[in-house]
């Protein structure tokens, strides 16, 4: 689609309200020319009224006169190409601004001069009559003709405080209702110089039949028993004009837990699908009744109104949980939209320009005699006008143009809120189960859809569908859950191999959501998505207890191209980051984020896994930088809730050892960490304590995101005897002189994983120096086989199975070898205290010639063979990784040959 742009060519004259009001006073000219060459701002407002004020006139006539200047000034620079849409809607919606602000404070000096000053009855504060601006006032971008959108508000009920016998107090709710009429009055009252702005009051709680003015706590009790979901796409909009800042902070806490849910709310689809519909509906009526007026640009088909619904929908979803999406402008939330990904960059930038083309026709059909209208005029002469102003040498050229837009408008609306019906082949309906069907019937329609296990599965559908949760359900959740269900089956009967499993992992997934109808609404507004919910469940148990536990990462099945990226580690960081930024003082908020946003990026990272893009040791190198980015993240934003803390940044560091030590991490491994200070300050050790207890509740705390991480710190010096923080000097000393060879062994794969860096360097240097002390061979020996016997008699296998971790020749003893071998030779070869794996560091023994290079070969190998099996177990949701020893048995036996020619003088 190309937006068609509109060139600088002369039209002024081309309105009809211009030239009114040129030729009612010849002196306007100079006037209109004066203004002209002036930037337009609140100053130059401020300065014009105060000049008509001094000529004599009245506060009101100065404001009318001063709104047919701005009003000409604005039409004659549009249309001669001097002004963007920016520049017009900006200037239109600062001086309705002005125009509120300057009014409410004359009349509000009028009003505590014969009331008094309206008081708080519960604080004893002064109270002020909040106005919000709504619609495009409220994002700043009014029509030049529009009403503007008001809702009146103040704090507290009370009365007015009268300083003098002559003043009469009132009630704050009286005042301020009085206060509001006037300030209607004196902006709308048509007069000789016109009005300011129409104004419309009905998006007031209640409406017409509810009061002028409304205290919070009406307001609040109002949200919570009869706000509609109409009404949170209103007040997304809501903008102060005046007010007192701090009572201002207190009406945004009521309001926007109305507006945004903090959840993913896919339902709102379906509620403004709805209200498009009432509102189409309004207009193919009128249009039926006069068809001569059949093109809106606004609430017509392709209109500016569907773009205004394609930027909310997505503010109203994602709104309570990404706070960039609460800007009130349609054109900035398009762009963020884009910069997020929500919407592709190339189509927000056609909708921006379509928007921009919609919003200058618009214009341009009340420019012509300053109308509040929205549709092509009757009149083939006007309608030529409008296309001249258009640039365009006839109407037919101008509806050229604006066709292709709208239809482009109108492709995209339908994408988004379009109704999903499910068809079968050939455009047919398919056949239903519903919850009135009984076993036999269910079965029979199971074995038709070709299911194997047909009677196991009718019965586990009949005990869901009458199961007190779904019989609990509204008729219209139950509705959605029995076609979600019934869409389903058709795809699970399609897998040649496991219908059975998947069904019932499927099940307990809907059973989970059946009360969350906003999870019911994004399955069925993204059909799609439900496809690749069945394919994970599938592939993997772990994958479907998972997304069962975490059902707000369905949101991350909508974009197929977003979910096979990359990660993106720097942007995640930085994104992270400013959100924990934005939430500092929520620490509830805080970590529900860092949940949030942990449990997205695994589930990313497990699609991929399950669609075998993943390596096993690429999965683990990216889980353990997503581990490093969220302890990072934790340890700086909860050092920021220690009161007590002597300095803004902790000389304080986490240390990983085990599997985030040596990167192999899983989806459900425990951080093994300790905690190193590098800090002499007295209060350092206390403070360092609390910071350390404090990352360890963030991590392991059960919020309704669920957890991040088990965390064990049995690893730190002296064990559990031993202090929560270490300072790294005392570290180094008890490496040195104190550690058993268990702790050095465990060295061998520790690391710097976050916090202050200079420690990184101190703890390399300490765990290289430790880890090249010379060690006498047979001592060595005989200490790392009592180790590995204590392990393997603390983990028997009773099994005829293979244990891939515990078993002889299993994980456990490449590991073992790998450390002895680090242990044994590192004095020798520095470059085997290199923190690089264990399948690398054998093939570095075998190139060294410390063991023979063919069985370090097959070692590493057999690590690798064994790593993905567990791996693979362990997505099934199995607890122990075991196998038939027929399967691993070359594996085994490189393993074993290995362990026998390292430990040959040794039998265990």
């Amino acid at each position: 689609m190309t937006t068609p742009s509109i060139t600088t060519q002369q039209h002024p004259s081309l309105s009809r309200f211009v030239n009114r009001w040129l030729q009612a006073d010849p002196s306007r000219n100079s006037e209109l020319e004066d203004i002209s060459r002036l930037s337009l701002s609140t100053s130059l407002f401020a300065q014009i009224l105060q000049n008509k004020i001094l000529s004599g006139a009245s506060l009101n006539s100065a404001m009318r006169r001063l709104r047919n200047l701005l009003m000409a000034s604005l039409i004659t620079r549009d249309l001669s190409g001097k002004l963007d849409l920016n520049e017009v809607v900006t200037s239109i919606s600062d001086f309705a601004d002005f125009a509120v602000q300057t009014h409410l404070q004359a009349l509000m000096q009028e009003m505590i001069a014969v009331h008094g000053q309206p008081i708080g009855e519960e604080s004893g504060e002064l109270q002020e009559l909040i106005v919000l601006g709504m619609g495009k006032l409220g994002g700043r971008e009014l029509n030049v003709s529009s009403d503007i959108d008001l809702i009146f508000c103040y704090a507290e009920d009370g009365d007015t405080l009268t300083s003098s016998e002559q003043q009469r107090s009132l009630s704050n709710h009286e005042f301020f209702s009085r206060l509001g009429k006037k300030l209607i009055a004196a902006i709308a009252e048509i007069s000789g110089d016109g009005f300011s702005f129409r104004v419309d009051m009905a998006l007031r709680p209640n409406g017409a039949s509810g009061p002028l003015v409304a205290s919070f706590s009406m307001v609040e009790e109002y949200f919570l028993i009869q706000g509609r979901e109409w009404e949170r796409y209103a007040w997304v909009k809501a903008r102060a004009l005046t007010g007192i800042q701090q009572q201002i902070s207190v009406l945004e806490k009521i309001v926007h837990p109305f507006i945004y849910r903090r959840y993913l709310d896919y339902g709102v689809i379906d509620s403004l699908r709805t209200m498009h519909g009432q509102i189409r509906a309004e207009v193919v009526r009128q249009e039926t009744r006069h068809p001569e007026r059949g093109n809106n640009v606004k609430l017509g088909r392709g209109g500016i109104r569907e773009i205004e619904f394609l930027s909310q929908v997505f503010q109203l979803i994602r709104g309570g949980r990404e706070l960039e999406l609460r800007d009130r402008s349609t054109r900035n939330t398009l762009q963020t939209l884009a910069k997020k990904g929500i919407l592709e960059p190339g189509v927000v930038s056609q909708l921006l320009a379509a928007y921009t083309f919609l919003r200058n026709v618009e214009h341009r059909l009340q420019y012509l005699d300053d109308a509040q209208t929205h549709t092509f005029p009757v009149k083939e002469e006007d309608q030529k006008i409008i296309a001249e102003m258009m640039n365009c040498i006839s109407t037919q050229e101008l509806l050229a143009q604006l066709n292709p837009v709208r239809q482009f408008v109108a492709e995209q609306f339908d994408s988004i809120f379009k109704e999903k019906k499910e068809q079968g082949v050939d455009g047919v309906t398919p056949p239903t189960l519903n919850d009135q069907d009984d076993s036999e019937t269910i079965e029979t329609h199971l074995l038709a859809l070709g299911f194997i296990d047909s009677k196991e599965a009718a019965q586990r559908l009949l005990n869901t569908w009458q199961s007190p949760r779904l019989q609990s359900l509204s008729e219209a959740s139950r509705n959605k859950m029995m076609a979600l269900i019934n869409s389903a089956l058709g795809m699970i009967a399609q897998q040649v191999d496991g219908q059975l499993a998947t069904l019932l992992r499927l099940l307990d997934f809907m059973e989970a959501i059946a009360r969350r109808t906003a999870y019911l609404s994004l399955l069925t507004e993204y059909p799609h998505a439900l496809q690749r919910v069945i394919r994970m469940m599938a592939a993997s148990d772990w994958a479907a207890k998972f997304l069962t536990r975490h059902p707000i990462l369905l949101d991350e099945l909508l974009d197929e191209s977003v979910l096979h990226q990359l990660p993106d580690w720097e942007l995640f960081a930085d994104n992270l980051q400013l959100q924990l930024e934005q939430q500092q003082g929520d620490t509830e908020r805080q970590m529900e984020t860092l949940r949030e946003m942990h449990h997205a990026l695994l589930f990313r990272l497990l699609a991929q896994d399950l669609e075998g893009t993943l390596s096993v040791e690429h999965l683990a190198d990216a889980l353990s930088k997503l581990a490093d980015i969220i302890v990072a993240a934790t340890v700086k934003a909860a050092w920021q809730t220690i009161t007590s803390r002597h300095r803004e940044i902790p000389q304080f560091a986490v240390i990983a050892y085990g599997k985030l030590g040596g990167k192999e991490l899983s989806y459900a491994s425990d951080l093994d960490v300790i905690f190193l200070y590098d800090d002499d300050h007295q209060d350092a050790p206390a403070s360092y304590a609390k910071l350390a207890q404090r990352f360890i509740t963030w991590m392991t705390s059960h919020t309704p995101a669920g957890i991040l991480f088990d965390i064990d710190i049995a690893l730190r010096p002296d064990g559990a005897s031993g202090l929560m923080v270490s300072s790294v000097s005392s570290f180094n000393r008890y490496q040195e002189k104190s550690a058993w060879l268990w702790e050095h062994q465990a060295l061998t794969r520790a690391r710097y994983c976050a916090g202050y860096s200079p420690i990184e360097a101190q703890f390399d240097a300490t765990r290289v120096q430790v880890l090249k002390q010379k060690r006498e061979t047979q001592k060595l020996k005989e200490e790392v086989l009592g180790m590995r016997k204590k392990m393997r008699d603390a983990n028997l296998n009773r099994t005829d199975l293979f244990d891939l971790k515990h078993d002889v020749g299993g994980m456990i003893d490449i590991e073992f070898m790998v450390q002895y071998l680090v242990l044994l030779h590192a004095h020798q070869y520095p470059e085997l205290t290199a923190n690089i794996g264990n399948i690398a560091l054998l093939k570095r023994c075998g190139d060294l010639g410390l063991i023979n290079p063919d069985m370090a070969l097959a070692t590493a190998n057999a690590y690798r063979v064994f790593r993905k099996l567990q791996h693979n177990i362990r997505l099934q949701g199995e607890e122990k990784a075991r196998i038939g020893k027929e399967n691993i048995a070359s594996e085994v036996l490189a393993t074993s040959g290995l362990w026998a020619s390292l430990f040959v003088s040794h039998k265990d």
